[in-house]
């Protein structure tokens, strides 16, 4: 009986491991270093940890992603600025499916995955309803997707963060909720830029685009420092 008995047992370690890990579990792993990270950076910006919503500003020519929070006031908090590690592309919105652009605007998060090939990820929900309505009017088809925001340093249009910083972003979204989340994806930082160079052949809408990613930035007052990633 207790070769059966070691059969059973492998079989069940074996169709876990091809199961893989759920949310929660990720977060049981990760959620007490990130929270020993992360909590002294909420508390210098006076925002209580897990924030009831944030919001993530992807700088494409700055390579950086800030990490905002409200305070009780409601108040707009910079909590953390990360390095983006690596992001292929160039200024301009993601058009077409192999365009190897990050895309640009406003965006949520749509799920989160704990068994991402780039350690964790959270992904975002490109092509949102604007992007579908763009590519209408411009009778485009194959916008592509699978945007993510993740580990490792390595990335084809999604923004590689690293492995710790992937960690916390995770450990937070779950915490926090995805639907609680906004991601504004910018290709440079317009607070500090009037402007932005683009490639030829864009599409005539794009600084229309650009105009309402900047307004949205101007939310989010750059004028006290940030905790930055090491």
């Amino acid at each position: 009986m207790k070769i059966p008995l070691l059969i059973a047992s492998c079989l069940l370690v074996i169709a876990k491991c091809r199961a893989g890990y759920t949310v929660s579990q990720r977060v049981e792993a990760y959620g007490e270093q990130v929270r020993q990270r992360l909590e002294p950076a909420f508390a210098v910006a006076q925002v209580n940890y897990p924030p009831s919503e944030f919001t993530l500003i992807g700088l494409k020519g700055e390579k950086s992603l800030e990490l905002w929070a409200p305070d009780k006031q409601g108040r707009q908090r910079l909590i953390k600025t990360y390095p983006i590690l690596a992001a292929s592309g160039r200024p301009g919105p993601k058009l077409r499916e192999g365009d190897l652009q990050v895309p640009e605007g406003i965006y949520a998060i749509e799920s989160l995955n704990p068994n991402s090939r780039f350690h964790l990820s959270l992904r975002v929900n490109y092509p949102n309803a604007e992007d579908r309505r763009r590519a209408r009017e411009d009778a485009r088809t194959q916008l592509g997707g699978d945007i993510m925001i993740h580990g490792s340093d390595a990335s084809i249009g999604c923004l590689a963060m690293g492995d710790p910083a992937s960690e916390e972003l995770f450990v937070l979204a779950a915490l926090t909720g995805p639907s609680k989340i906004r991601v504004i994806l910018s290709p440079v930082d317009f607070r500090k830029k009037v402007g932005v160079t683009l490639p030829t052949r864009q599409p005539a809408w794009v600084p229309e685009l650009h105009v309402k990613i900047a307004a949205e930035l101007a939310k989010f007052n750059t004028s006290k420092p940030a905790a930055t990633a090491r």
